[in-house]
């Protein structure tokens, strides 16, 4: 809302510069309609691009030009009324011609330079206006001077207005080729935009060299009036074209209803994108669903055909008909996956699009990474819902009908002390290797003394001598459930795969509490191995989900160290 009533103010300033000035000045009203008319292209436009991509220069960079001009006329309109107004009317009339000469081609189309290489440029043409300006402030001959000099500051004055204004002349002709070289190296669709601006660039120098030669008494009224136009509406309507054939910046102009309404748009933002992405993110629980939202949203920002989200492992989520290769296929960081999308609906896809892309390929990482965890996690419960079934079915269930069929063959046969006592310790068997199976769940240990106590307990059943090491304060602190158990279960397969595959004589585990982080680390003096990707995945997934993250470190002979971390509060 402020960047709007900002360039409303600078393209109403400029106006009215330029409408009072021209009717003062008097003059055929023929004349000062068509002056006025020509005039207004710039603060429209400027107004226009400011008001539709404020996060790009460019337009201000045209209302900068126009207020300028709008101050430069006003001034000279009035110089009767207001004799003070001509020094004004001086400076802004040479930083107009300095930004028309040189920033505006030279910044086109985003307003930024289009390399480092052009700074000294853009840094020499503003010393030249500077000195073109202060300069006209004491050349003797040219109305306007706030004060009188003599003698040697005057010639100074001539000498610096000179001087800079034939700078910026160079200058210009320096930029007018570099656009050309853009133009040439440039691809559909900027080559078109890039052609509009050479041409309006080459009509605006060549209407400064037949106002030169009007001046100058050289040529008629004619002439004149062509160098004016030329100067005034040469690169704003060249932009214009630009803007309307061939979409520049992204802006479309088109009809609206039966009265033929002008409509300006603009492609959404990336920002704008992502904030009307993230709730549909949200209400999307499914990793399929999310995937098939971002694809979506790229093909509806970049206009395209159909847009796609290729997984690592291949799996793929188009939005709209694929029926085509693909035009701009683009890796999201960490490799784990990419972003394609086919050809634009109208036009061809630009560098502007490609940035678009590369934007949105941060987030759609994040989505990627968040489906494939997902689907780890799935696939990681599903194991474990396997192994405790296969568990059951295996050991303690086959115990219960054993336990069942020797309780029904005492009953029949009068079984004696000896058979029940036998029961007996079947029974109790079977319970402690029940407790032992819920253990493997949620460990009782947690829930009755918390994580070091569980720890400790879990140590001290093992074969090779394990030393725990944990502060006071930790033992009596407790934390969520699935806090305590991620903890748990990675210090009971780390020391399990110690014993099992390290050859391990001892065994040290760390627990330690810091701000706003609860970490593990177990370390061993076995034989150690080469760490390669996906180490202990089921275990790094679980504390990835909880927001945590675990590192293995290996060396052969030199041991293995497991650190784990879960971001707790306070």
């Amino acid at each position: 809302m402020r960047t709007n009533l900002l360039a409303a103010l600078l393209a109403a300033i400029a106006t009215a510069g330029l409408v009072a000035g021209t009717v003062t000045a008097g003059g055929p009203v023929l004349s000062q309609a068509a002056f006025i008319a020509v005039g207004l292209i710039l603060p429209v436009l400027g107004r226009l691009l400011a008001a539709r991509r404020p996060d790009l220069p460019y337009g201000w960079l045209l209302l900068a030009a126009a207020v300028c001009f709008g101050v430069g006329v006003c001034g000279a309109g009035l110089t009767r009324v207001a004799p003070g107004l001509a020094a004004a009317a001086l400076v802004a009339m040479v930083a107009f011609y300095g930004l028309s000469w040189v920033y505006i081609p030279l910044l086109f189309p985003e307003g930024r330079l289009p390399s480092r290489r052009w700074r000294p440029v853009a840094w020499l043409a503003g010393i030249a206006i500077t000195l073109h300006a202060t300069g006209n402030l004491l050349v003797p001959f040219l109305p306007g001077r706030p004060f009188e000099v003599n003698g040697p500051v005057q010639w100074a004055g001539v000498f610096a207005s000179a001087a800079g204004q034939f700078t910026v002349w160079v200058l210009g002709y320096a930029v007018l080729g570099g656009l050309v070289l853009r133009l040439r190296r440039s691809e559909p669709p900027e080559r078109a935009q890039y052609g509009w601006m050479v041409a309006g660039a080459t009509a605006n120098q060549a209407g400064i060299v037949l106002g030169y030669l009007f001046l100058a008494g050289q040529q008629g009224q004619a002439v004149g009036v062509i160098g004016m136009v030329a100067v005034l509406g040469a690169l704003p309507g060249a932009i214009v074209v630009a803007v309307a054939r061939h979409r520049l910046l992204d802006i479309r102009i088109g009809l609206r209803g039966s009265r033929l309404l002008l409509v300006f748009d603009v492609r959404p933002t990336v920002g704008e994108v992502l904030s009307s992405l993230a709730p549909k993110l949200e209400d999307s629980p499914e990793p399929v669903e999310q995937l098939g939202r971002l694809a979506t949203a790229v093909r509806t920002g970049l206009e395209t055909r159909w847009a796609a989200v290729t997984l690592a492992d291949g799996r793929r989520v188009v939005s709209g008909a694929e029926d085509g290769p693909a035009a701009l296929t683009l890796p999201v960081r960490g490799g784990q996956g990419s972003l394609e999308c086919g050809p634009r609906v109208s036009g061809r896809l630009s560098r502007e699009d490609r940035r678009f892309l590369e934007a949105l390929a941060v987030p759609a990482g994040l989505a990627i990474q968040s489906a494939g965890l997902a689907t780890r996690l799935v696939n990681a419960q599903e194991a474990e819902r396997r192994r405790i079934e296969r568990n059951i079915h295996d050991g303690v269930q086959q115990q219960l009908v054993a336990l069942i069929a020797g309780i029904e063959l005492a009953r029949a046969t009068g079984g004696g002390a000896g058979t029940l006592g036998h029961l007996r310790e079947q029974a109790r068997q079977t319970l402690a290797d029940l407790r032992e199976l819920a253990a493997g769940i949620h460990p009782s240990a947690l829930g009755q003394g918390g994580l070091v106590n569980a720890v400790e307990e879990r140590c001290a059943r093992l074969p090779v001598p394990v030393q725990v090491f944990a502060g006071r304060e930790l033992r009596a602190e407790r934390f969520p459930d699935e806090i305590e158990g991620a903890m748990y279960f990675t210090v009971s397969e780390a020391v399990a795969n110690a014993l099992k595959h390290a050859a391990a004589a001892r065994i040290e585990v760390r627990l330690a509490r810091d701000v706003g982080r609860l970490g593990v680390t177990v370390s061993d003096d076995g034989r150690g191995f080469e760490v390669r990707p996906g180490v202990l995945g089921t275990l790094t997934d679980r504390l990835t989900a909880l927001g945590g993250g675990l590192r293995v470190e290996s060396e052969r002979g030199k041991g293995t160290r497991v650190d784990a971390w879960v971001p707790v509060d306070g």
